[in-house]
């Protein structure tokens, strides 16, 4: 990261967003979950309910931060940032830019909501 005030951090899930591709990420989290595609959503989100550990940080982090689907981010983002990004990802928006916080392939091998937080307080310096 350069040296900019992080004003929020910007999660994507490589998952669109609506009932239907929720239900459907929920299944394929218990029929195959070798094969989930979305890091992101199997570590902060269980199959139905949101992760303990994850919860906790969120709720007591001054940090701001925005999740959305890649769908979503994609009608958001995409006309001033382009779609320049693969999914999922957390990205850091600064004054003038987002800039990538947590790439995809770095994102994919977090195994665990604490190494998650670990990562995110160490690049804040929280």
């Amino acid at each position: 990261m350069k040296d900019s005030v992080i004003q929020k951090l910007v999660f994507i899930y490589n998952a669109n967003s609506g009932l239907k591709s929720s239900l459907l990420d929920s299944a394929h989290k218990i029929l195959s979950p070798s094969t989930y595609d979305c890091n992101l959503c199997d570590i902060t989100f269980g199959v139905f309910t949101e992760n303990k550990v994850w919860r906790k940080f969120r709720e007591e982090t001054d940090l701001e931060m925005e999740f959305l689907h890649k769908d979503e981010y994609q009608k958001q983002y995409a006309s001033k940032f382009g779609n320049k990004f693969t999914f999922p990802i957390i990205l850091a928006q600064t004054s003038d830019d987002l800039q990538v916080f947590v790439g995809t392939e770095e994102m994919n091998a977090i195994e665990s909501s604490e190494s998650l937080v670990k990562v995110i307080q160490e690049r804040v310096g929280a």
